[in-house]
């Protein structure tokens, strides 16, 4: 009986602890939480980077506008079918307090290949670089190319996982519900 009742004390005692080992007992670290992304509806990250001028830039500093973050590199065969939309929705919001910019995450030394790509391209908006690729690390993106709408209290309002194909109205939508009172 004395056993039965010592048995059941352990098997009660190990479901209270849920089976996970402390890390004085074994010298193992407790384990990690899961990272997850930023939500639709939540805080932008801070992000802080610099510009094709070796300028500092960062979304604090746009407030009061709507961003469209779009993460890509010059070797990403998306963000290459991509970026022609990308330059025409720019040109259409261009009266409109929205910023495009789009974050670089190729390697150091690339700036005169990504000048090359912006040339080809005709992209009139910002570029900012990211060698060291924080945007991915901080927004959890899952490649390149992805897109963030960011609004005017720096909340997203969007995620686009993957290029954007011409005629998809899925980026205008969001930026014009960004732009609403």
């Amino acid at each position: 009986m004395r056993i039965r009742h010592g048995l059941l004390c352990v098997v009660i005692l190990a479901a209270c602890t849920g089976g996970e080992r402390s890390s004085a007992r074994d010298g193992a670290p407790p384990p990690a939480k899961a990272l997850k992304p930023p939500a639709i509806g939540a805080a932008a990250p801070a992000l802080t980077l610099t510009d094709l001028d070796a300028r500092p830039v960062s979304l604090a500093a746009l407030r009061d506008t709507v961003v469209v973050l779009n993460v890509w590199a010059t070797w990403c065969q998306p963000c290459r079918m991509e970026t022609p939309e990308l330059v025409a929705l720019s040109r259409q919001f261009a009266n409109a307090p929205v910023r495009f910019i789009g974050v670089s995450v190729d390697s150091y030394g690339a700036e005169p290949e990504i000048r090359e790509f912006l040339k080809e391209f005709s992209v009139p908006y910002a570029i900012w670089l990211d060698p060291q690729k924080d945007v991915q690390a901080q927004f959890l993106t899952i490649g390149v190319p992805e897109t963030f709408v960011i609004d005017q209290q720096g909340v997203i309002r969007a995620r686009q996982i993957g290029g954007f194909r011409t005629g998809d109205s899925t980026l205008v939508t969001a930026i014009r519900a960004s732009l609403a009172p």
